[in-house]
């Protein structure tokens, strides 16, 4: 006769699969691009204060 896993213990090894195989970058793993991105951010506001 085989077992059921309880929802709580199928919950939590979901959870942990999850983390797993999901690779999130920190703030300070991604500066290049943020850098890049607040640069754009600046240059179009500035581009739209000297049109005004």
């Amino acid at each position: 006769m085989k077992t059921q896993m309880k929802p709580k213990t199928r919950f939590i090894k979901s959870i942990v699969a999850t983390a797993k195989e999901t690779q999130t970058q920190m703030p300070w793993e991604r500066g290049a691009t943020r850098m890049a991105s607040i640069a754009r951010r600046r240059a179009a506001l500035m581009g739209n204060l000297r049109t005004a």
